[in-house]
């Protein structure tokens, strides 16, 4: 029986992952989603809202844009800062800490809306973040996530990296959160009501090569498992995601447009 695994340690490995390359980098293009999630969760101006696993802050950006008190908070400092630079940029009022999404430091029901994009999804414990997600959110609140679905683009970007560097033994995979029953699992016994909605994000590329090396250069976890792959094993790799690429491209040859399906969940909560 193989033992079970450190998720602390996990963590560790998680975080060093996406402090490697720049996540900022393709964080920017995401910001779209962002902006439908604060307009699903209905923002309004003075509520108090926290984003958990900000990254570089498309959430953070979009409620402080609609007059929200934003706290953005990440466990990798270094994401923050990039989108602490966002924000003096457009002169907005934002609250940054670093901080797990499986610990918050806040007290119980202290926010209006609680908000994550593609970045509460890959905690270890799943179970401890959508509680500490519940926990902080005031009664009558919303918690909004976008998350990437097992079908879509990205969650089969992840199944081919599973395949070459098999993931730790009994920890649930990140796109679980783009699986409603599995949503409703983690949350119904907060959540008043629960709504689902399928989206889809274009990711716009020049070509398949050209996605591989911005996202080998720049986001954590494919930059990860390209470095820790010898280099025919990499080419192998590297040959699954171009197929994966040209499959999945509505573009044509001249130019890469790939549509990867994520949800959009606005939870209420009890």
């Amino acid at each position: 029986m193989n033992a079970p695994t450190d998720l602390n340690a996990l963590k560790t490995r998680q975080m060093t992952a996406w402090a490697s390359g720049d996540y900022a980098v393709i964080g920017t293009t995401l910001q779209l989603v962002g902006e439908l999630l604060a307009e699903a969760c209905d923002l309004r101006c003075d509520e108090r809202v926290l984003d958990v696993a900000a990254g570089n802050g498309n959430a953070t950006l979009a409620a402080a844009r609609r007059g929200c008190r934003v706290t953005s908070t990440d466990y990798v400092a270094g994401l923050l800062d990039r989108g602490r630079e966002r924000a003096r940029a457009e002169a907005l009022d934002v609250n940054f800490e670093t901080a797990d999404a499986e610990a918050l430091p806040y007290t119980d029901a202290s926010f209006d809306a609680v908000l994550s994009t593609f970045g509460v999804m890959f905690t270890p414990d799943q179970g401890k973040a959508a509680n500490e997600l519940g926990r902080v959110c005031r009664p009558g609140g919303r918690i909004g996530l976008a998350n990437w679905t097992p079908e879509g683009f990205i969650g089969q970007v992840f199944k081919t990296l599973g395949r070459h560097l098999p993931p730790p033994a009994g920890v649930k995979p990140p796109s679980l959160w783009g699986v409603e029953a599995h949503l409703r699992s983690l949350f119904g016994e907060n959540a008043a009501e629960i709504t689902v909605t399928k989206r889809v994000f274009n990711f716009r590329y020049r070509s398949p090569a050209h996605f591989i090396e911005v996202f080998r250069t720049w986001y954590g976890p494919v930059h990860k498992a390209f470095a820790a792959l010898p280099p025919e094993s990499a080419t192998a790799l590297e040959l699954e995601l171009t197929d994966l690429l040209n499959r999945m491209n509505r573009a044509g040859p001249a130019s890469l447009v790939v549509p990867s399906e994520y949800v959009e969940v606005v939870i209420s909560r009890s």
